[in-house]
């Protein structure tokens, strides 16, 4: 199996643990879905002179481009360690580098955007940040090792 599509594959299962892990968080705290990807979708479109439509059409096409960027994040992050990964690393070094690649992916443009700045977080909203992105890591190493 080659690395791209060992990458597809961990990518999916690190982007459904993450979503997993973050849903059920909401569930137990009681917390609102985040609203920085659709944040992140209006500023991106405004900058490059898109029209996402008004009103509710506009609502639904942000929370869909802004869920479709996680998932790309997710499976980028996984095809982009399946590649550069030539042999097996050690758990702890797979899982945090896949986890890690994966937060950049997701928080870094949302900074450079002026979306969010992770400077100013609270440590509720770093753990809130990190558990699922290692929980996205585990899952995609563990995937990605097994398919190798």
């Amino acid at each position: 199996m080659d690395a791209v599509t060992r990458g597809l594959i961990a990518g999916a299962a690190g982007t459904s643990a993450l979503n997993f892990t973050t849903y059920l968080d909401m569930a137990v705290r009681g917390r609102p879905a985040s609203s920085t990807p659709e944040e992140t979708v209006d500023k991106l479109a405004g900058d490059v002179g898109v029209d996402l439509g008004k009103g509710s059409s506009a609502a639904g096409r942000k929370e869909g481009i802004g869920t479709l960027l996680g998932y790309a994040t997710g499976l980028g992050s996984a095809v982009c360690y399946a590649m550069l990964a030539r042999r097996r690393a050690p758990w702890p070094v797979g899982v945090l580098a896949l986890g890690a690649l994966a937060m950049i992916g997701s928080n870094a443009p949302m900074t450079l955007l002026g979306v969010t700045d992770p400077r100013k977080w609270s440590a509720t909203s770093w753990i809130s940040d990190a558990v699922p992105h290692m929980a996205y890591g585990a899952a995609a190493y563990f995937a990605c090792e097994h398919l190798r």
